[in-house]
């Protein structure tokens, strides 16, 4: 029955200007109270088909047909005033990077007050009341002191829960969060998502939740559509669908989930390749003209180890100093104290070769990469500092590199804005590894990949390991990523290594308390033979 439905959507297509269909035909409903799931990776049109819900389209985009009754009307139809009315005070939306949502030149309590002062008739003074009442029931620690601030003063997990605060501060009917965590790491994810289903399971609002992260549509969500390409290929209850995936494009989905790879064992009393003793970093805060302000401790006295051809993952929440560690190890960090040995002796003894043979691949390749540079020049200006190549050595040896990590021929001459962010990751693992260095520092290389793609980074990743038989320190807060590719696991907590042994100990008896926490956000996974996958959360009754 329609009064048993909140949001109905029908044949919604959405096309641009020359007739292109975006969205085609794509039809689901939301009932009052339950959290309904669209997931697809980028570019499937799950973002555009629900901001049509709000006309909040893109110039150029226009809904070509369909309807989308929202309460008995359809927003498409609606004049300007009626959705202005409408948005905010009957739908709200979460949107993926609260950065770019949040105005950072307004304070955080006058952001809170605009939908109070635009949609109720509160007093100022009510208004206050009920936003430090949110503020808190978010997790904010200093409410009061939180009015006053600006977003940058928070860290990406606080700012997602502020913007979580100015949504259901009007107590919508319907939420739409739009990849609200795929920013954050596992622990600030499974958080912010339990605020989320606690706010809204209080005040009776259902929650349209568009993610390409499948594991946590499955805790999360009662049913879900999976679109690929502007279409839904499939829908219904959220169990039926990962248990027994009946299209082939949902089968993809679930088997490019990460899973344990092969054990490896390495003998203790190899010399490491890298050997990090006591390492102490300090930051040092602005102070007086021509002096150092006080110092923060970002590493205390750390410690690590990588013995050739091993894989080493370094896990921990933001903020952990898992990057600062990595960075220091690539010499672009300085720290305060400490020793780092490559082959046993100090590489401050012959920094050029350390350089050589220590390369790192950044997390976001699309601000690594020179934007005038062609792909096979960025890969070739690698090697200029490598004695005895010529320029025609140089380019010979680029294109092998980007034809062993999957861009052949035509793509030599491309610019990085003519690659999608898995080939822009690809040329950034071709940089660093065209050296044939013997230590790699993969720092998050995988974390703004959608799952197919972060599976083919991955193999490929793998496939160049062995075949290079490199060391690596890899760094990553995706502990599923970790599980399929590391030989050896060392979790960080506030600068300090709380717990490190080798994977299936740590992903199996882990003894920390932290440890147990980071596993606990992700799911061990239970593939059947019709293509569908059982999640188990781990270390839960």
């Amino acid at each position: 029955m329609m009064r048993d439905i909140l949001l109905s959507v029908r044949d919604l297509t959405l096309s641009l200007g020359n007739g292109v269909k975006l969205v085609d035909n794509v039809s689901f409903d939301v009932r009052p109270g339950e959290i309904f799931g669209i997931v697809g990776e980028s570019g499937s049109g799950k973002t555009l088909a629900t901001r049509a819900l709000m006309s909040l389209l893109p110039a150029g985009i226009t809904p070509t047909s369909g309807e989308t009754v929202f309460e008995g009307r359809d927003t498409l139809t609606m004049s300007p005033r009626d959705l202005r009315s409408l948005r905010g005070a009957r739908i709200g939306m979460v949107f993926q990077e609260p950065m770019t949502s949040l105005n950072p030149s307004m304070l955080i309590g006058r952001q809170l007050e605009e939908g109070l002062k635009l949609h109720t008739g509160l007093t100022r003074e009510k208004r206050r009341d009920a936003i430090l009442a949110m503020l808190e029931r978010v997790g904010i620690v200093d409410p009061k002191g939180a009015l006053s601030a600006y977003p940058h003063e928070f860290s990406g997990g606080m700012r997602q829960r502020i913007m979580l605060a100015s949504v259901m501060l009007l107590k919508p009917a319907l939420l739409i969060a739009d990849e609200p965590t795929t920013a954050l790491d596992a622990v600030i994810q499974r958080d912010v998502m339990e605020l989320m289903v606690e706010l809204t399971r209080a005040e009776g609002t259902a929650v349209l939740l568009i993610s390409h992260d499948l594991p946590m549509v499955a805790r999360y969500t009662s049913r879900i559509a999976v679109m690929e390409k502007g279409v839904v290929v499939e829908s219904g209850t959220t169990d039926d669908i990962l248990t027994n995936p009946q299209h082939v494009y949902t089968r993809k989905l679930l088997s490019s989930l990460p899973g344990r790879g092969e054990t490896r064992t390495f003998r203790p009393d190899d010399t490491p390749v890298l050997s990090v003793e006591n390492v102490i970093v300090d930051y040092h805060k602005a102070g007086a003209l021509f002096r150092k302000g006080q110092a923060k401790r970002a590493l205390h006295g750390v410690s690590v180890t990588i013995r050739q051809g091993e894989v080493v993952a370094l896990v921990g929440g933001s903020g952990s100093g898992k990057t600062t560690l990595g960075r220091t190890i690539a010499g672009l960090i300085h720290q305060t104290s400490g020793d780092i040995l490559f082959n046993g002796k100090p590489r401050e003894g012959d920094w050029a070769h350390y350089r050589q043979n220590c390369q790192m691949v950044f997390q976001d390749p699309y601000s690594s990469l020179d934007p005038r540079m062609t792909i096979v020049k960025l890969v070739e200006e690698a090697l200029r500092t490598m004695p005895g190549l010529s320029a025609a050595e140089r380019r010979r040896r680029a294109l092998a590199t980007l034809a062993e990590v999957g861009l052949p021929g035509a793509f030599a001459e491309r610019l990085p804005h003519e690659l999608s962010g898995g080939q822009r990751q690809r040329v950034a693992i071709a940089r660093a590894v065209v050296r044939e260095p013997k230590l790699l520092i993969a720092d998050e290389p995988v974390s703004a990949l959608d799952v197919t793609v972060r599976a083919q980074v991955l193999a490929l990743f793998a496939d160049l390991q062995k075949k290079h038989g490199f060391s690596c320190l890899f760094i990553s807060h995706d502990l599923s990523v970790v599980e399929q590719i590391a030989d050896r696991v060392i979790v960080m907590q506030h600068g300090r290594i709380v717990e490190e042994g080798p994977r299936d100990d740590i992903f199996d008896r882990p003894q920390h308390a932290y440890t147990q926490r980071l596993l606990s956000a992700i799911p061990a996974l239970d593939f059947n033979e019709t293509g569908g996958v059982k999640l188990k959360w781990r270390l839960e009754e």
